[in-house]
């Protein structure tokens, strides 16, 4: 029996912790405040833009959707998110990504100093973060390690695979997974399209991270029987029981795979509420450290 890894417990701990924090920020205080920085197109984005409003309203976030003229090109978002950088009542800022060109959304959410990049993701979060002292973690990295120490996978010492070498998401949840405790302590391989054959690199695999976004990349040909499988790849198909519509859907195919493997997320309801509770969390921290002034943690 493949046993569902659910996010949403794991969110609602999360979230109660998140609650309490801000209670506590008393009455008559400004409470923590998020931006949402976007482009004002139509993009899957705004799904998850949606997530974010309901969550931070629900904590008791002041939650702001910010968006771009349509129009707008790379030095006005830079333009915007240095104004963000020195508002003081802003206290973290998430960029949507991935942009298209001629966008390098790396050089422009370098403009946000660390505390304030509460997805983690400039290059001086992501430099901390593999020099084992970030300020915070890319919150989909950090929601797939929690839901895997929440459910107490197979990670300390043992092999695990994560296929994917992105910037924002696969490479900074290898650093998690093969950092000492909080991390995951694990042995890790990083996959990607020159690896070679994928079952015989997830041969010896225990638990397996999938990043990619390749619909039915994962099935029992190439995941071991009994591998715990997170699934963090995210992509829209046809929906067909929907005419004219899309649905999410992750890199495993999870009909192949049930029965096969010995847990797998499932897509909706795994890794995505707890990637929002996290960028919630994370927006507390920032008021702390902005605000009160405390060390990153």
């Amino acid at each position: 029996m493949t046993i569902r890894l659910d996010g949403r417990p794991v969110a609602e701990t999360l979230d109660r912790s998140t609650r309490d924090a801000v209670a506590a920020v008393g009455a008559g205080a400004a409470p923590p405040a998020l931006v949402s920085l976007h482009r004002g197109v139509d993009s899957p984005f705004r799904f998850y833009l949606r997530r974010q409003a309901k969550a931070a309203g629900a904590l008791g976030i002041a939650f702001r959707d910010e968006a771009l003229d349509p129009t707008a090109g790379p030095e006005e978002l830079v333009a915007a998110l240095r104004a963000l950088d020195r508002d003081p009542s802003v206290h973290g800022v998430l960029v949507e990504h991935p942009l298209p060109a001629p966008f390098d959304f790396l050089r422009a959410v370098d403009e946000l100093r660390p505390e304030k990049d509460v997805d983690g993701v400039s290059p001086r979060s992501l430099g901390r973060l593999v020099g084992q002292r970030p300020v915070h973690v890319p919150a989909v990295a950090r929601a797939a390690l929690s839901i895997a120490r929440h459910y107490r996978l197979p990670l300390d010492g043992e092999p695990v695979a994560v296929v994917g070498r992105s910037a924002t998401v696969g490479l900074p949840l290898a650093v998690l997974l093969a950092s000492a405790p909080p991390g995951g302590n694990a042995a890790v391989s990083v996959l990607h399209s020159r690896s070679g054959d994928l079952a015989d690199r997830l041969r010896a695999a225990r638990t397996i991270f999938s990043c990619v976004g390749r619909p039915g990349l994962l099935d029992r040909s190439n995941v071991p029987e009994g591998a715990h499988v997170v699934d963090v790849g995210l992509s829209s198909v046809p929906d067909p029981d929907r005419p004219g519509s899309q649905k999410a859907v992750g890199d495993a195919n999870a009909p192949a795979l049930d029965g096969w493997a010995g847990s797998l997320t499932p897509i909706p309801g795994g890794v995505g509420p707890v990637t929002v509770a996290e960028l919630m969390a994370a927006t507390v921290r920032a008021w702390r450290m902005l605000v009160r002034g405390e060390a990153a943690a």
